[in-house]
């Protein structure tokens, strides 16, 4: 049996190499391989030496040869294949183990030429991946060092079956389609090209999904141009394994975030923050969080976008949770709060909203691409159109309960006062109803509060519900046919109103 080893990543290869040796394998390799196997006084011959040409353009061009395809590419079960081998003097190549040039690490390194880009280009290791792949029933090919070691296993044994030697192909398949991902997209200048693929790596498996009966993994998306971010970088620190739920409020936690320098404590059930709070101190910041809705709040996560301490644990800890994010914990917090065994607690790091990173949403068929939602400046202020103007103070709260409204789904109303949620409406079919829900939920607290709305209001019903309840100040979009008739029902309430021109619907 002959083997070709080519690998960019040496982790193990010699151990590898000194098996198949053992096993009386002839192994062939290429540059900084063969001298890796040499040094670790493996026997090894040079690609030349099958093709009897030299490696040529500075290693561009050394196993694009007859000798080396011809050899892999044979199916042994047709004696015209192996007729033209031996016509040709070419030895049939039963294992190929390759992994390629790094090219996703060197253009993440961030300030990197074109041409140093182009040059980590990897073009005769994914042709032998791809040859070997396609003749899978006769030659094994390995791109994973995990692998390593179960071939030699099943090698000794005197047999690889069909079933694995599939296996082994259909990985290698995917490890060059996920390498020409990001070959595309680092060349990518399109937002919306023609065709797009995209490139996932397994994180871990999921207990299960949104229910029970339902199985899951978490992948991350793996993307030269903007990275990887957010949940990919989750540390689990404590507690129960991380639920699928639980990785969808982590990530609303993370969106809303995005949005608020402030500290910020936020309490998410059902991907909806039933809470959310910003002030100076964290503690205080939780405590008002925790007033939005202490009922719903029982059994959710609740997300910091600061350290937490010890004071905001011993707050946190009164409470039962299901599981905690922040981008660190204090020594005498984490302590505290590991206590509980059933609280999971995450460290995941925050990061502003990259408005070039797209949106995937899966409907039946195909995907919903678009860019991510974001604030934009004039968002920051807003024009008021009732005679009134608001106070400092009603500008302050209308342009946290605006941030608060663009994280919350759709119909969405917040009703707020002193950077504190007190009430929220969402997921209505009708924005009226979703006001009522709202200030439902605030209660008496709505006296002097501010209301925030993702869409325009149709009609006059929803302020005025929400001017009869308390609230001195209204932020939305504008832009309905009946803005008119809006503004002079708050005009008549002495209720100022302000424009940002801006939707923020979240279906």
């Amino acid at each position: 049996m002959r083997a070709i080893l080519s690998v960019s990543d040496k982790a193990r290869i010699a151990d590898f190499a000194r098996g198949l040796q053992e096993l009386g394998i002839e192994i062939f390799s290429t540059g900084g391989t063969k001298k890796s196997l040499e040094a670790a006084g493996i026997r090894v011959h040079g690609i030349f030496e099958l093709t009897g040409f030299p490696e040529i353009l500075d290693g561009r061009v050394k196993t694009l040869h007859p000798a080396v395809h011809g050899g892999i590419l044979a199916r042994r079960d047709l004696p015209q294949h192996l007729a033209e081998l031996a016509e040709n003097q070419i030895e049939a190549i039963d294992i190929v183990v390759v992994n390629l040039y790094p090219f996703v690490e060197t253009v993440a390194c961030g300030d990197v030429s074109l041409d140093e880009a182009l040059e980590n280009i990897d073009i005769g290791g994914p042709t032998m991946i791809r040859s070997a792949a396609k003749n899978f029933p006769f030659v094994m090919v390995i791109v994973d060092p995990e692998d390593y070691e179960p071939v030699l296993s099943r090698l000794r044994q005197g047999n690889v079956d069909l079933t694995e030697r599939k296996r082994l192909a259909q990985k290698a398949f995917q490890h060059v389609a996920i390498y020409d991902t990001a070959i595309a997209q680092y060349l990518g200048e399109e937002t919306f090209p023609e065709q797009m693929t995209i490139a996932l790596k397994k994180a871990y498996q999921l207990r299960y999904g949104e229910n029970p009966h339902q199985k899951a993994v978490f992948y991350t998306q793996q993307d030269v141009k903007y990275g990887q971010g957010g949940l990919a970088f989750l540390e689990h620190l404590s507690g129960p394994e991380v639920s699928f739920n639980n990785l969808l409020d982590f990530d609303a936690a993370l969106n809303i975030f995005g949005d608020f320098s402030d500290p910020t404590v936020a309490v998410m059930k059902h991907t909806n923050s039933c809470g959310l709070a910003s002030h100076d101190d964290l503690a205080e910041a939780y405590r008002r969080a925790l007033s939005g809705d202490p009922l719903a709040a029982f059994g959710g996560v609740v997300a910091a976008n600061r350290t937490i301490d010890l004071a905001t644990a011993e707050e946190i800890n009164k409470t039962h949770y299901d599981a905690i994010l922040a981008p660190d914990y204090a020594a005498e917090a984490l302590e505290l709060l590991g206590r509980k065994k059933s609280l999971r607690l995450v460290k995941v790091p925050m990061l502003e909203t990259n408005q070039k990173q797209l949106d995937f949403r899966y409907i039946q068929g195909g995907f919903l691409v678009q860019t991510m939602d974001f604030l934009a400046e004039e968002e920051f202020q807003p024009r008021t159109v009732t005679n009134r103007q608001p106070t400092e103070k009603e500008l302050s709260d209308l342009l946290f309960a605006w941030k608060a409204v663009k994280g919350i789904k759709s119909n969405a109303i917040v009703v707020a006062k002193d950077k504190t949620l007190l009430g929220m409406g969402t997921g209505q079919p009708s924005r009226v109803v979703s006001v009522e829900l709202a200030m439902k939920r605030a209660g008496d607290r709505a006296r002097g509060s501010v209301l925030a709305s993702d869409a325009f209001f149709p009609f006059t019903d929803g302020p005025e519900l929400a001017i009869q309840g308390g609230v001195t100040a209204i932020i939305q979009p504008g832009g309905s046919i009946r803005d008119k008739e809006v503004i002079e029902l708050a005009n008549k309430y002495n209720v100022a109103m302000a424009f940002t021109g801006v939707r923020h619907f979240r279906h």
